[in-house]
């Protein structure tokens, strides 16, 4: 007997061919078309609603005609999750694009709206429009023949423009800029140039150079770029800093400002310390704006020149708009690492080399193995409590899992001929597993420098970490011989440095010495004003650097 075939396309009896409406039947043809046409009614206006944007969040390449440049500007809008459950007015953020991006790249690679929401919902900062304007080739600034006044299109017509078009907070305290490369560039001049318009910036990887860097600029590209934008095509050397030029360089305008035109700025900086070229440009900027007492923010962070960096820098760069907007005092971003409480006392022992005691922590399972260990050797002035503080950062990062057990010896000492004594001492009395591998080195403040000075002679060591080294840049270079260089490039070497401490120039001094003699190393700028909370704050990374070099 064949199977029974069943028709998908069932065709309804009479009876159920009539549906009741408004207490009659309809034939199923006439419900049909009312079903079509309420589609298509329904379609329609959706269509309307995306075309007039009323209710979306999110809106891409919007077009506002410009008369100054004599075509369309398209820009990108991301409003407030209760943009359109409100009827309060919100300050607004022009986010500006780099060289060969576009209006649409905030949202497609920096994910602006998803890091907001989070931010929002987070309570770290308070709702704010993005605008995300076109910026062309422009960086930002007026073209020097004239022939594309874009800064003044964007001062005269677009913040008006978006003022008429969102409900948003018009005036300098509630406007500010944020931009990555040529972007940051634009974002760091408009609040140079006009800071009656926006009160605060975020330049991230900013797109400047020195002069020096300018002048030296490969003359294949000059002409198309540089010379285009700032005048000069065609020119060399010295000649090349023209007016137009230093009118919009920021070395040359922020020596030029009043104390009351500085005390006006509000600049929050990022860099990433792998960056090439805008390396050395935006740390020279960050030592100028020290040395003309401008209040600022600087941040170097891990990373060359990307979106990773970027993004990674919004919660930090969105939680600083959000104070200047509140009109309260930055937060900033560093925190004191939360850690558990325990008594890691029966783990501080002491040794002695010769009649000094040496402090030296040593891994939970310490008395109950016969095993060795990888050391780190830490040099500084450190109390008792802030020992036990390190000991139970240790304790804490081997309990979770995030690097392997490790001895830390503590060594009050910058004469490097004791401090040989004192580590041999070290290695004949306690269990550490042989080869330079297993040894790391860290010097703090004052003892940073005999931390590197040991780094480079026997027995060896496989990471360097300088916590707010403190030393004269001259010490620095004579330390950095080509033969100390040579061994530090052996090395994983971090230079941790807080914002605030005062210990930037003889660091940035380091940095860019090692850089130029090709010497791997990661540089940071942290949060902060120096002191030991703030190093307990970047400890945890700089345990799991050196134990990632112990067993590569």
């Amino acid at each position: 007997m064949e199977p029974k075939v069943l028709n998908h396309r069932h065709q309804p009896s009479p009876q159920s061919e009539s549906v009741l409406k408004h207490g009659h039947f309809l034939p199923w043809g006439s419900l049909r078309m009312l079903i079509g046409t309420s589609l298509l009614l329904m379609l329609a206006g959706l269509y309307t609603q995306r075309v007039s944007g009323a209710g979306l969040l999110v809106r891409e390449r919007l077009t506002m005609h410009s008369a100054l440049l004599k075509q369309d500007v398209h820009f990108s809008v991301c409003l407030p999750a209760d943009y359109y459950a409100e009827s309060k007015s919100y300050p607004v953020v022009y986010l500006l694009h780099g060289l060969g991006d576009d209006e649409s790249s905030w949202l497609e690679y920096g994910r602006i709206e998803q890091y907001a929401r989070q931010s929002e919902e987070a309570g770290k900062s308070v709702p704010m429009i993005f605008i995300m304007p076109e910026g062309f080739r422009s960086y930002y600034v007026n073209q020097a023949d004239g022939s594309f006044p874009y800064q003044d299109m964007f001062v005269n017509e677009l913040v008006p423009y978006i003022d008429s078009l969102f409900r948003t907070l018009p005036d300098r305290w509630q406007r500010a800029l944020m931009g990555y490369s040529m972007g940051g560039f634009g974002a760091m001049m408009l609040h140079l140039q006009h800071p009656e318009i926006f009160g605060a910036t975020v330049p991230l990887s900013m797109s400047v150079r020195t002069d020096q860097q300018y002048i030296a600029e490969d003359a294949s590209g000059w002409d198309e770029q540089w010379g285009r934008i700032f005048g000069g095509r065609g020119l060399e050397g010295h000649s090349r800093l023209t007016d137009f030029y230093r009118h919009n360089s920021p070395f040359h305008m922020i020596p030029e400002l009043t104390k009351p035109e500085k005390h006006g700025l509000n600049i929050y900086m990022l860099n990433g310390d792998e960056e090439q070229t805008l390396c050395r440009s935006n740390e020279e900027l960050h030592l100028l704006m020290l040395k003309s007492q401008v209040p600022h923010e600087y941040r170097v962070t891990d990373g060359g020149h990307s979106f990773a960096v970027w993004r990674a820098s919004l919660p930090g760069a969105l939680q600083y708009l959000s104070d200047f907007f509140t009109g309260t005092p930055y937060r900033g971003e560093s925190a004191q690492p939360e850690l558990p409480i325990q008594d890691i006392s029966r783990q501080m022992i002491q040794i002695r080399a010769d009649a000094d005691p040496i402090d030296v922590f040593v891994p939970g399972d310490y008395a109950v193995s016969d095993r060795k260990y990888p050391v780190l050797y830490c040099i500084g002035d450190f109390s008792l409590p802030e020992k036990l503080s390190i000991g139970g950062m240790a304790n804490h990062a081997v309990e979770t899992n995030i690097i392997a057990p490790v001895i830390v010896v503590f060594l009050n000492e910058t004469d490097t001929s004791k401090l040989k004594l004192m580590i041999s001492r070290a290695e004949l009395l306690l269990r550490i597993r042989a080869g330079y591998r297993f040894r790391a080195v860290a010097g703090y403040g004052s003892f940073a420098l005999p931390a590197v000075q040991l780094a480079t002679h026997s027995p060896g060591f496989s990471s360097c970490l300088l916590w707010e080294m403190q030393a004269d840049k001259e010490k620095i270079a004579i330390q950095c011989s080509q033969d100390n260089l040579a061994a530090l490039k052996r090395m994983t070497i971090l230079c941790d440095v807080s914002d605030g401490g005062g210990v930037a120039e003889a660091n940035s001094a380091f940095h860019m010495l090692l850089r130029d003699n090709q010497v791997e190393h990661e540089y940071r700028v942290r949060d902060g004003n120096g002191g030991f909370d703030w190093l307990l704050g970047g400890l945890s990374y700089s345990l799991s650097l050196i134990s990632a070099r112990f067993h590569r």
